[in-house]
């Protein structure tokens, strides 16, 4: 896959993640927010008024911390397609 068709699917997995309305299991939005944050290289440490989420989403960047942007567009597309082929 080149890099131009990478940005377009990754772009296609956030608008289909965006425009989705049925509310998400924590796990799966805590995948998605830190390879959304490293793909984007938007990956501050989280702040917020709520410390307890703040902190898992602190602990989701970790664990994503060697991904280079590529490769965090490629599993976010990855966690998009599976979580709508196997939701029930």
């Amino acid at each position: 896959m080149t890099s131009e068709e990478l940005d377009i699917a990754f772009n296609n997995a956030v608008k289909s993640i965006n425009e989705h309305t049925e509310p998400f299991p924590a796990d799966i939005l805590l995948r998605l927010y830190a390879y959304y944050k490293r793909a984007t290289n938007d990956a501050d440490i989280p702040s917020g008024g709520k410390p307890h989420i703040s902190a898992f989403k602190t602990n989701a960047l970790f664990q994503t911390r060697g991904l280079t942007q590529d490769e965090a567009k490629q599993l976010y597309i990855e966690a998009v397609n599976q979580y709508f082929l196997y939701r029930k």
